[in-house]
């Protein structure tokens, strides 16, 4: 399991934009890195639109902000242009990157297990190392806790 002072696994995924990103071309800036389930759902819809809202303010703090999901590249660009999105939605579709930084998980729902992705947010230095990680994050004050995070 991931932890506070491991190094950030590496990844290279695509983008709604078409484009790849790597995590290492972010070296030098910190980076929040967000794990949501899906597009188009309305609390991933606020978790991403809290982004979107606070984006100068994360920029400001010297940081990225990537968005992560199962979801096809396709679906992310739709998605993107819907909410006018200013951030990378990456395209995790074979779970690799979600199961490497420990935000693939057996899941519960009335009654029923199956493996989903769980809200979780990582922030990753100028260095390449983590520095927090918020798992089972509940939206309405998350952000609040990234932005003290960042300071």
């Amino acid at each position: 399991m991931l932890t506070a002072g491991d190094r950030a696994p590496d990844f290279k995924l695509p983008s709604g934009s078409g484009k790849t990103v790597q995590l290492r071309e972010f070296r030098g800036k910190k980076v929040v890195l967000f794990f949501y389930p899906k597009d188009d759902t309305p609390t991933c819809t606020k978790e991403v639109c809290s982004f979107q809202d606070n984006l100068g303010v994360i920029l400001n703090k010297g940081a990225a902000v990537l968005g992560v999901s199962p979801d096809s590249p396709g679906k992310h660009a739709r998605f993107s242009e819907k909410y006018n999105l200013r951030y990378p939605l990456l395209s995790d579709e074979r779970k690799e990157v979600l199961k490497a930084y420990g935000a693939w998980k057996q899941k519960v729902l009335f009654g029923h297990k199956y493996k989903g992705v769980e809200r979780t947010t990582v922030i990753v230095n100028e260095s390449g190392l983590v520095t927090h990680i918020f798992r089972k994050v509940r939206v309405k004050k998350h952000l609040e806790d990234v932005l003290a995070a960042l300071s």
